[in-house]
């Protein structure tokens, strides 16, 4: 069979398909019966359409519902805007206010987040998939599954918001071609087939899950399976793999390492599973969950906004991403608009020309696959430059012509004239033994600049050992000096996007004012950390005033 060019026309595909589609702990549903939920769905949504973009606001978790109104929006030609349900009040608000969402699909737990907030909607705009009535309204709107007129590959078909780490979040257009693409391209890539039993424990609402699961899914008829709890769950994750038998999944780097702090089992080996693919995991992470699982895990890269591109090879170093796809990918210093020199690794990996080799990865084709952000001009013309594409991600390619990703644009932290990666410290911190997630971003120094602070997030607070830490952080002896943090805050439960990223915009913004432990580093030499008191706190503040720098505390 031929490509299909729009997610309508594949969904049809799947009409008389008696093949396994979706399965819960509690149901079943072959692709047939997906396709006819979801028809019922998109009717459902057209009898509800008022004047104005059709832009369906999905507020669930990874539950069946949130599937079938995926499919129904594209068989009648709607947007589907997959809301966040980690996002504080205020950002929930203004991001459903600015995609101008029409309709809201969501459950009585989303619609108590939503019912004080100023959404400009009336009651009438709110579906619950947990009314009592809901199954009833769906049957009224049965229809055969059919594509609704004026749907090509060009139609809106998502708007994804970025994960918001580093700053707030962009609404990213998707078209229905361009998801397509999509699934035939990752299909290749990740080796999909019709036998896969494909389990999603990441958010559906994000590309995760959409673009590197759910449209190869679609693409081949395989089945989708959606977690117990609803959400990732590292400690329902092999309780789900051996119930479903499930051959694929995808992840992000919190999730995994959280998975790897589990309580290893004499049974972990004993599944089914053949792949996984995800970003942004530890090299000491992969390796683990390879021994412990014994599945190959397919490190890749790419963003919501698409226009970037990495071939996968298997002689790839560790920590490599894979090679440039084409000479057009390439790492350019932002301020000169040259191509950087290549990374001069040492025997642990670090890059020792940093200044030199470490720039933004851009795309110089890649302007063609960005489709834009929702009502936001100069996030477009921040993203296509010169007709380049400029992914806002750092990174190097080393003398074997491997690429490596480096972190986001704002993960560069420059201190005392030298810049450094964020992502690179945090990769030598989650090495100790007791640290499940981290997060490295610049605070300001009260005389000049900025310092390096980290969070680190361990099993319990009582159990730190600031002395260990630090002779941890002084044993890694290719961490350059300027690298290593003077602030570390500890936490048993750092904040994470709903993606399972950890928010270092957040934590960039508390400094060093929190309940929890923050413990400074003062002087040279060795580190040494003691743990803060309110009146060190207080102290350090007093010497922002002394400096004129106060403006930099937020206040």
């Amino acid at each position: 069979m031929s490509e299909r060019t729009t997610i309508a026309e594949m969904l049809l595909d799947r009409v008389g398909d008696q093949h396994l589609g979706l399965r819960t702990r509690e149901q079943d549903w072959t692709w047939d019966e997906v396709v006819r939920a979801s028809a019922s769905c998109g009717q459902l949504a057209r009898s509800l359409r008022v004047d104005g973009p059709f832009h369906i606001g999905v507020l669930l978790e990874n539950v069946p519902e949130f599937l079938f109104w995926l499919g129904g929006a594209a068989l009648t030609g709607a947007t589907i805007v997959g809301i966040n349900p980690t996002r504080g009040a205020t950002e929930v608000a203004a991001e459903i206010r600015y995609v101008d969402c029409q309709l809201i699909v969501t459950d009585t737990a989303g619609m108590d987040k939503l019912k004080d907030l100023d959404l400009g909607l009336t009651e009438d705009r709110f579906v619950l998939v947990d009314a009592p009535d809901y199954h009833e309204r769906l049957h009224a709107h049965r229809v055969e599954p059919a594509m609704a007129a004026g749907i090509d590959e060009f139609s809106l078909y998502l708007l994804l918001f970025t994960s918001g780490t580093t700053g707030m979040s962009k609404g990213v257009k998707c078209s229905q071609g361009r998801l397509s693409r999509q699934a035939y391209a990752n299909t290749k890539r990740y080796g999909h087939k019709r036998d896969d039993v494909d389990y999603c424990p990441m958010p559906l609402f994000h590309g995760n899950a959409l673009m590197a699961l759910w449209a190869p899914a679609l693409a081949n008829g395989a089945t989708v399976c959606l977690p117990e709890a609803r959400k990732f769950s590292a400690s329902g994750f092999l309780p789900d793999v051996k119930f479903y038998g499930a051959t694929f999944f995808t992840y992000v780097g919190k999730a995994l390492a959280y998975l790897m702090a589990t309580p290893e089992q004499p049974d972990d080996n004993d599944n089914k599973l053949e792949r996984g693919f995800g970003t942004e995991a530890s090299p000491e992470d992969k390796a683990e969950f390879v021994r412990r699982f014994g599945a190959e895990l397919l490190e890749g890269y790419g963003s919501s906004e698409g226009g970037g591109s990495v071939t996968l090879d298997p002689d790839a170093p560790e920590g490599a991403l894979g090679r440039p796809a084409h000479a057009g990918i390439l790492i350019v210093n932002p301020e000169t608009q040259k191509e950087c020199a290549r990374a001069i690794l040492d025997e642990h990996g670090l890059v020792l020309n940093p200044d030199e080799a470490i720039g933004e990865m851009i795309n110089t084709e890649g302007a063609r696959a960005f489709e834009g952000y929702y009502k936001n001009d100069a996030a477009d013309a921040d993203r296509i430059k010169h007709g380049w594409y400029w992914t806002g991600d750092l990174g190097y390619i080393d003398e074997g012509g491997f690429i490596y990703f480096a972190g986001r644009k704002g993960d560069w932290i420059r201190v005392d004239g030298e810049n450094t990666s964020a992502l690179m410290i945090e990769r030598v911190l989650r090495r100790h033994p007791e640290v499940i997630a981290s997060g490295v971003y610049a605070i300001p120094d009260p005389r000049s600049g900025d310092q390096v602070m980290a969070a680190i997030e361990v099993e319990s607070l009582e159990s730190f050992d600031a002395v260990k830490f630090a002779e941890y952080i002084a044993g890694q002896n290719h961490l350059g000096t300027k690298a290593i943090p003077r602030f570390v805050r500890v936490s048993t439960n750092l904040p994470i996007t709903g993606s399972n990223k950890v928010l270092k915009r957040e934590l960039q913004a508390d400094l060093w004012r929190t309940v929890e432990p923050v413990y400074r580093w003062e002087g040279r030499g060795e580190p040494v950390y003691k743990q803060m008191s309110d009146d060190d706190k207080a102290a350090l503040e007093a010497e922002f005033v002394t400096f004129g720098r106060q403006r930099f505390l937020g206040v």
